[in-house]
């Protein structure tokens, strides 16, 4: 396997003067817009009218961002409904003191859950197909989406892994101290002068020795959903398969919410004290067993389906 053994470290984003551009932030903006690019393409190839796509678009951006937000307030962080609800929608931190906070806090769980009823309501109102017909073809941006989420949370140490040995191992500095603790270590109240002193500075290497390798969690998910993806495009594009409805729906929860149950081994776990909490599975793994099984519903019923259904060129 190739060998890390990285001490991770990076800005929040690319720097232009003026303004800066987080990392995450940009993950999104590229998912969205490959994601608009494929479904341009999938439409033109079904013959649904070019002009559905932008509601296609508004929905899905709002049914992620709040589904994801919802789904991580729901179902790993409860308190804020009672102790700082303001923070739920707001970047910002209210209890104990008000503090720009950026939007921390997405579950993918929820984002699943938020996208699959915007569909609806969008195939409703607008497509006027078959809701699983538009899921079937959505699950391809979707898909691709998931990989560069992974990817900016590994921009921002968050969803890090469990402590390893392993050659694959990597140093989170920014998990390991918080904004707060590295500018009282080193003295820079400059938060991100600080972090930059912290790692280039050699009088600041007994803290960075004491930091653990993890398990690069983020990474490891991102490229299992890689191969999700190329398998789903290879379904659609290459294969008749696509035209049983359902199918391609049903494999998309299988396969990815397989490889988030399977990566979950190896993370730690997103709320303290539930790494173990039902069977010997935390959280996530607990979250995606019903999607598991509920693709698999939906791909034997594909697969057991013996007249396609047809619908009009929108």
């Amino acid at each position: 396997m190739l060998p890390l053994k990285m001490t991770w470290n990076p800005s929040t984003g690319l720097d232009l003067g003026f303004f800066t551009i987080h990392y995450y932030s940009l993950m999104f903006v590229i998912a969205f817009s490959l994601g608009w690019y494929i479904m341009k393409n999938v439409y033109k190839k079904e013959g649904v009218q070019e002009e559905k796509l932008d509601p296609l678009f508004i929905y899905s951006v709002l049914a992620i961002l709040i589904g994801a937000r919802l789904g991580h307030v729901f179902f790993y962080q409860t308190e804020l409904l009672w102790e700082d609800p303001l923070s739920v929608f707001l970047p910002f931190r209210f209890v104990p003191e008000i503090e720009y906070t950026g939007f921390q806090g997405l579950a993918s769980h929820g984002a699943a859950i938020g996208m699959i009823i915007a569909m609806y309501i969008y195939n409703k109102k607008i497509l006027k197909k078959s809701v699983l017909w538009l899921l079937d073809r959505v699950i391809l941006p979707v898909s691709l989406g998931a990989i560069f989420v992974r990817i900016g949370n590994f921009f921002n140490s968050e969803m890090v892994g469990k402590v390893t040995d392993s050659s694959i191992g990597i140093k989170f500095v920014q998990d390991q101290y918080n904004k707060y603790e590295v500018q009282r270590l080193t003295g820079i109240p400059n938060e991100h002068k600080a972090y930059e002193a912290l790692t280039d500075d050699p009088q600041f290497a007994n803290l960075i020795a004491e930091i653990p390798y993890r398990y690069p969690g983020q990474l490891m998910e991102a490229t299992g959903y890689v191969f999700v993806f190329l398998i789903l495009m290879f379904v659609y594009w290459k294969t008749g398969l696509r035209k049983k409805e359902g199918f391609l729906f049903g494999l998309f929860l299988i396969l990815l919410w397989s490889v988030r149950f399977v990566v979950e081994f190896f993370k730690r776990a997103q709320v303290e004290g539930r790494e173990d909490w039902i069977f010997g599975f935390n959280t996530g793994q607990i979250l995606s067993i019903p999607f598991i099984l509920v693709g698999i519903f939906f791909v034997v019923r594909a697969l057991n389906q013996k007249e396609q259904p047809q619908y009009p060129k929108s």
